[in-house]
């Protein structure tokens, strides 16, 4: 199975995203995550159908089994995960002042590269350790 990464991002009321597989595909939609994803993985079946009842080139990627890898900004990151954690507990994942946190979710500031792999690290680190977890 082959990943294409979808490039994504928090908009006002919803989310936006592109892909580079898709040249001149771009999605806006406005409501929650799992709406997003949902309107996203139609979006481009639709935007596939047209291409082959066309003759329009596309990818080969897109012939075989593939899944949709969500890549979001870092703002849009810690915005949605600040409705699951607080700052202090996402400073404590992450090694990152929850105050430079908060900067970096609302859009005051951008973070630098190695900033980035370490919210990122942090929050793999989370999910292995959840992963761990036996009920």
């Amino acid at each position: 199975m082959s990943d294409v990464v979808i490039k994504a991002a928090r908009t006002a009321d919803g989310y936006c995203c592109a892909c580079d597989l898709l040249p001149g595909w771009v999605v806006a939609y406005d409501g929650d995550l799992d709406g997003f994803k949902a309107y996203v993985q139609e979006s481009v079946d639709f935007w596939l159908e047209g291409r082959r009842k066309d003759g329009d080139a596309y990818q080969e990627v897109f012939d075989g089994e593939y899944r949709l890898v969500y890549d979001f900004d870092v703002a849009t990151l810690l915005d949605y995960y600040r409705g699951i954690f607080s700052f202090a507990a996402l400073q404590s994942i992450t090694g990152i002042n929850q105050k430079q946190l908060s900067h970096y979710a609302s859009g005051i500031s951008k973070p630098r590269p190695q900033q980035v792999e370490k919210i990122k690290s942090g929050l793999r680190r989370l999910a292995k350790d959840i992963e761990m977890v036996t009920v």
